[in-house]
């Protein structure tokens, strides 16, 4: 099956509700390799920003989080989220409930948060590890790649500014340049990956126990090929994938020709069918020529479970980032460069670096009491992960 889903590593704003007050919220689902990051920020009581991203809990301030990244001065500070001046009013309000001042404060604050009641130097060298592993992986998980990330919270910071100064609406979810699919080679793809990641870790644990009961190393017994081969029939014999899909891979309906390519084209949503979402099961504008108006199912599937247009045409999207950069240079866009204030990068300890069981899938945790999920805020309910590992 095809299956729909919000763009990853895109910024979508949109106005929310918490304790009674409305706040601006920009958010992005930044995807790396299968492995995928909420990333939130949010501007709140008196026009504070607040960041979340997983592995730490709760929200953290954004200056703290935009000092820890090597923007230290205000002026760079102010700079890298925007030089308009009613957008700059904004960051001064901000910068004057400041927790921080340098780099070194704001580390120990975030290491007091993701690592507490442990070693000084361990909560630094933890803060170090979060911030480059699971803060917008999809820029990279360097130190070097720490002012990217800085220039891109900015430009989520400027958003809300934008929206709360009513410079521009909340994005429209359903709208189809906001959403991608998912097709056969993306979904394999997973699958793979996931499988894979489990066989190299039978083979270490294999070469472990040999070496320690002074076996002799074999092929046949360090590289068991049922481990591959049971997480690759398995999902695709029930349909149950990686990350909690299920209904992914289906037995292909032959009842006549018409009702077979009907099947092959068919678009399924991962929202739940339990709830109403009324919004998101109405037809879109955007939808015309891409999906097809009349054929979806009736009952609790109804305009969630779609159909591809008959003459519709799927991008499937490029590698090339040398080709994209040069026309943008062409076109006269002008590389971004930050003041950072880094001077040194940090260290990580082994025990840091072997983060493989680290990166499961875990659910966002948030400190709220949770909703039940409705239209406004369904998005969240799609970071479910797709179970994949960053890149050592």
């Amino acid at each position: 099956m095809t299956l729909e889903d919000l763009a990853p590593n895109k910024i979508l704003t949109e106005l929310g509700e918490r304790y009674g007050d409305s706040i601006e919220v920009s958010k992005v689902f930044s995807q790396r390799r299968g492995y995928r990051a909420l990333v939130v920020v949010e501007r709140g009581r008196k026009s504070l920003l607040e960041v979340s991203f997983p592995s730490i809990s709760g929200r953290i301030n954004f200056i703290t989080l935009m000092r820890a990244l090597g923007i230290e001065t205000d002026e760079d500070l102010v700079k890298a989220v925007s030089t308009d001046p009613e957008i700059m009013k904004f960051m001064f309000e901000n910068l004057e409930e400041a927790e921080v001042d340098n780099i070194e404060d704001a580390m120990e604050k975030i290491g007091s948060r993701v690592a507490s009641g442990q070693a000084r130097d361990y909560q630094i060298k933890r803060a170090n590890y979060v911030i480059d592993r699971y803060l917008l992986p999809h820029l990279g998980n360097e130190p070097t790649d720490r002012p990217a990330k800085a220039s891109f919270l900015g430009r989520m910071a400027e958003s809300c500014f934008e929206l709360a100064l009513g410079r521009r609406t909340s994005d429209d979810k359903d709208h189809y340049s906001n959403k991608r699919l998912k097709l056969t080679g993306d979904l394999m793809e997973d699958l793979f990956r996931v499988a894979f990641n489990r066989l190299s870790r039978d083979i270490k644990y294999q070469l472990e126990r040999a070496n320690m009961r002074n076996r002799e190393l074999n092929v046949i017994t360090l590289v068991r090929a049922d481990v591959l081969t049971d997480r690759l029939q398995h999902p695709l014999a029930t349909g149950n994938w990686v990350g909690g899909r299920t209904g992914v891979s289906q037995l292909l309906d032959r009842t006549d020709y018409i009702s077979t390519l009907s099947h092959l084209r068919r678009v399924i949503s991962p929202l739940s069918r339990a709830q109403p979402h009324f919004e998101a099961r109405d037809l879109h504008p955007t939808q015309w020529g891409r999906l097809c108006p009349s054929e979806t199912p009736e009952g609790p599937n109804c305009g969630l479970v779609k159909n591809f247009a008959q003459m519709v045409e799927l991008s499937t999207g490029t590698e090339e980032d040398k080709k994209i950069k040069s026309i943008l240079y062409d076109l006269g866009v002008v590389k971004t460069v930050l003041n950072s204030s880094l001077k040194a990068l940090p260290e990580y300890d082994a025990e840091l670096d072997d983060y493989l069981d680290e990166l499961e899938v875990k659910p966002i945790v948030d400190d709220d009491k949770p909703e039940p999920i409705g239209y406004t805020n369904y998005s969240d309910s799609l970071d479910d992960g797709i179970g994949g590992l960053l890149d050592e």
